[in-house]
């Protein structure tokens, strides 16, 4: 097998894995459809109220969706670690790391298809949200977007896959996932404008990947952004790249007894 064909099917193994849990499929949709239902619509009151957005014509609600979008992408890409840890329990990782094909092949193999049900997802995400709230311009836009949230998933799932190359346990990863996650969540524009934030958090948010997902996509369906988007882009991709690259070496760094 060649090294396209190693990375086509771990590609593929790693989708068919995926659609096969149901339950993580609809939890991973669910939860960021809760969080627009319930805070979404307690917050656009709240905001209504004190007269934020009013000048801009965009209600909380339209402003929020953007952030729900690709918190379902984050969520999803960085979870999807815990493949790893799995593999090695059941033994599947020692064939993989013994087969006759680079390893940097069917690690990128697994980072692109966790990437593209991340992706899928969000998409899934963003329509049952257009039913909730219309958007202005999402045919226009959805291509591009589709493209954003891969890049962004393509970053989160290196990431998340790096750190579960070091680790053994599935409890342990959960551990390291809420940390890393949350702050992550929270120091980003997915719920609040830039605008808003303090001078150091709003410098610590725009370096942030989900930020600048959140951005370019806010930027591709409502028109309006807090960051350029060229910044946006460049940003997100180099993260993705780098990324990639920290995976691939601890990747490479697992021994076959592990």
């Amino acid at each position: 097998m060649g090294e396209l064909g190693a990375l086509y099917a771990m590609w593929y193994r790693q989708v068919k894995r995926f659609y096969r849990m149901r339950s993580r499929v609809a939890a991973s949709i669910i939860q960021p459809i809760v969080w627009m239902a319930f805070f979404g619509i307690g917050m656009s009151s709240a905001l209504g109220r004190a007269g934020f957005f009013a000048s801009s014509g965009v209600s909380y609600m339209l402003f929020m969706v953007p952030g729900v979008v690709m918190m379902a992408v984050f969520f999803t890409s960085f979870m999807s670690g815990i493949a790893v840890i799995w593999d090695r329990e059941f033994g599947f990782l020692k064939r993989v790391l013994v087969a006759p094909v680079s390893r940097a092949s069917t690690l990128l193999g697994r980072v692109f298809g966790d990437a593209t049900m991340a992706t899928i997802q969000g998409m899934v995400v963003l329509a049952i949200a257009y039913l909730m709230t219309p958007l202005p311009s999402l045919n226009a836009a959805c291509i591009a977007v589709v493209l954003v949230s891969f890049i962004l998933a393509v970053a989160l799932t290196s990431l998340g896959t790096a750190i579960a190359c070091n680790m053994r346990s599935m409890e342990g990863f959960g551990l390291v996932n809420t940390l890393v996650s949350m702050p992550l969540l929270f120091l980003s524009s997915a719920f609040y404008p830039l605008s808003t934030m303090p001078l150091w958090m709003r410098n610590a948010a725009s370096i942030n990947p989900l930020t600048q997902a959140v951005e370019l996509a806010r930027a591709l369906l409502l028109g309006s952004s807090d960051l350029p988007i060229l910044y946006s882009a460049v940003t997100l991709l180099l993260w993705a790249v780098g990324l990639m690259g920290v995976a691939v070496w601890m990747f490479s760094r697992v021994t076959v007894e592990a």
